[in-house]
């Protein structure tokens, strides 16, 4: 008996779904189906500032527009906080995590200030205990940033850390992937304003959904290095990744929820019939 073949389709409902949603929703559903496995839908909604509930109604709507299904029920994420509580009081316990009380005007001078010019990464250390208590105790906010040094300290280091692309990254990246999470530096995995990051929420979804493949757009490939990383100190499975290209519009940028024009939505309204994406996007 083959492996199950589990993937998923993960919006946020901060706007209307446009074309590029379409097609990677397409690519994993079709995916789904090739392989005889299930798609998933699940509306990441963490971000209590920017969700709307018109927008998460549109989401439903517009996928069965398109012909799609999916496997109930849909997992929110804004349900399953305790979860990713829970993994980021995990990494706290262990040590791999710190609380950043720079904001983020001050870690970008930061990052300009540094000795060797400016980086594209930030990185850093936690505050001396007494200092940190008593910026806790005046009520200062702070984001708890993952550590990098203390992730290769427990580790050992990066160079066991690899995972599998069917797709393409940006350079033509395919095939067995070393990981670098060092690229991306003492990433956020939660604030105070937002609650948990997007990092962090998703590995956690991933592991419990049972996802054994994520296909997604290339733009998120870079986020497949730190997702990699999580993965290992929280042990957690690591899924296949298949990242696939970005639609762009006539202009040759990619399509954004401000493009209002090219929402779903509009186009439906405009007389667009989903055989007739289907062609326009080449699948």
């Amino acid at each position: 008996m083959s492996a199950p073949f589990v993937t998923r389709f993960a919006p946020s409902p901060t706007g209307f779904l446009h074309r590029g949603h379409a097609f990677s929703a397409l690519c994993a559903f079709a995916a789904a189906q090739a392989a005889g496995g299930d798609f998933l839908l699940r509306i990441e909604d963490i971000d209590a500032t920017r969700v709307r509930a018109e927008f998460e109604a549109a989401i439903y709507e517009d996928l069965r527009w398109l012909g799609l299904s999916w496997r109930q029920p849909v997992r929110r994420q804004s349900e399953h906080l305790a979860d990713y509580e829970a993994a980021l009081d995990h990494l706290a316990a262990e040590g791999l995590v710190y609380r950043c009380f720079r904001t983020r005007r001050e870690v970008a001078q930061a990052m300009a200030s540094a000795p060797h010019g400016a980086m594209d990464t930030f990185r850093s250390a936690p505050l001396p205990k007494a200092e940190e208590a008593a910026r806790l105790a005046r009520g200062e906010p702070f984001a708890w940033r993952l550590s990098l040094e203390a992730a290769q300290g427990r580790l050992g280091g990066f160079e066991s850390l690899t995972f599998r692309e069917e797709g393409l990254g940006p350079n033509g990246e395919t095939g067995l992937i070393q990981a670098r999470p060092e690229l991306g530096g003492d990433v956020v995995l939660a604030r105070k304003d937002v609650g948990v990051a997007y990092h962090l929420a998703v590995v956690c979804d991933d592991a419990l959904q049972g996802i054994t493949h994520v296909i997604r757009g290339g733009d998120l490939f870079e986020a497949a290095h730190v997702q990699r990383l999580l993965q290992a100190l929280l042990d957690l499975p690591t899924p296949v990744y298949r990242h696939h290209r970005l639609l762009a519009g006539p202009d040759g940028k990619r399509y954004a929820k401000r493009d209002k024009a090219e929402t779903l939505r509009a186009l439906r309204e405009a007389g667009m019939t989903p055989e007739r994406l289907r062609q326009e996007m080449g699948l």
